[in-house]
């Protein structure tokens, strides 16, 4: 039977079901079962050692699947880690910049990584406002906020159909972290899918679709009600 002409399709980006993920032997993911779909901001809310690192990690392909299901972007997390790992943009606690590559390197890297165009890269760096006397500094001489902004540059460089954002607002100032609430809605607007990890929970309020709370590695909350 076919849908009805007024109905909506929701296209799902990231599935998991009862999805373990270990930190050594600690199972910091205990059977994840969540489903987002494309262009929503689903902000994540918990207490530090939730689970809310490893998720994100997780569906980047970062952390292996030990046991359940779990799909990103149609790619199985127990076969297809490395496809995954090209096709999303992940923002973690680690910079994941190569201090003895200059900023332009690191993006030029990033850029090839992922399949993107190297053209890219000088918009990129415009568009995050890193200053043009530091495109050609090693990424080892710079200010941990400086670094942010690099990294931030690092995930639009690569224009992912999904991101992951892990506390995104520490480190800058108060431009940058105006700037990342751009750079979500922006996102959001072009289709893509955001998980954002933040305890800036009045700001990411405003940007999410979605709240999912986690504690000890299970979600105990998952709900529409973002206002």
């Amino acid at each position: 039977m076919s849908a009805p002409a007024d109905s909506v399709t929701i296209v799902s980006i990231i599935r998991l079901r009862a999805a373990v993920a270990l930190i050594g032997r600690f199972p910091a993911l205990a059977g994840i079962d969540l489903e987002v779909g494309e262009g929503e901001v689903v902000l994540l809310q918990g207490p530090n050692g939730a689970g809310k690192s490893t998720l994100l990690r997780l569906c980047a392909g970062l952390v292996r699947l030990e046991s359940g299901e779990g799909e990103v972007l149609g790619h199985d997390l127990r076969t297809s880690r490395p496809a995954i790992r090209r096709s999303v943009g992940l923002l973690g606690h680690d910079t994941a910049l190569y201090d003895d590559l200059t900023v332009r390197e690191n993006l030029e890297f990033w850029a090839a990584a992922s399949r993107a165009d190297v053209a890219s890269v000088t918009p990129a760096m415009d568009r995050i406002g890193v200053a043009d006397r530091l495109h050609d500094v090693s990424v080892g001489l710079l200010s941990a906020g400086q670094r942010r902004r690099v990294a931030l540059a690092a995930v639009v460089v690569r224009r992912p159909q999904v991101w992951l954002l892990d506390e995104p607002h520490a480190g800058l100032d108060p431009d940058g972290r105006d700037l990342v609430d751009e750079l979500v809605g922006d996102a959001a607007r072009a289709g893509a899918t955001v998980l954002v990890a933040s305890h800036e929970v009045d700001r990411t309020l405003d940007l999410a679709t979605r709240r999912v709370v986690v504690a000890g590695g299970t979600i105990v909350k998952d709900v529409a009600d973002v206002e």
